[in-house]
């Protein structure tokens, strides 16, 4: 279709609005995981458990906060995207595991989704608008 045929020419543009647009949602959903303090944290890294990982879970938890906080504004600004989306779908791969184990394929539809966004990512990089232009 000739209307769309020269968006080709915009594919770095693209990359900048996925990663600014996941970036501001990730820290939307992080910050109050990353402010909410060691209990909020706990409850998070209990989710570990669903992988038989049982020890330091306010630890896991507040890797989980900040993977999502501090990785969703690197997101943005392009800063070690590949690492930060490999991050991404560890986080997200745990989450699917965890809402499917208590809702079903249906509650955990939004994790599976960003994981696979996330790995997508993983292999296109930040693209040329990005702070490390790799």
């Amino acid at each position: 279709m000739a209307l769309f045929s020269q968006l080709g020419n915009y594919k770095n543009f693209g990359l900048l609005v996925m990663r600014a647009g996941l970036g501001v949602m990730m820290i939307i959903h992080g910050l109050p995981k990353l402010t909410g303090g060691p209990d909020k944290w706990l409850a998070l890294g209990n989710e570990m458990g669903n992988l038989h990982i049982h020890f330091f879970p306010v630890f896991w938890g507040f890797m989980c906060a900040v993977t999502e906080t501090v990785g969703g504004l690197f997101c943005i600004l392009g800063l070690w995207f590949r690492l930060v989306s490999l991050l991404m779908v560890i986080n997200f791969i745990v989450a699917a595991l965890s809402q499917y184990l208590t809702g079903g394929i249906k509650d955990a539809s939004h994790a599976i989704e960003l994981g696979f966004v996330f790995f997508g990512l993983l292999f296109l990089g930040a693209g040329v608008y990005s702070v490390d232009k790799s």
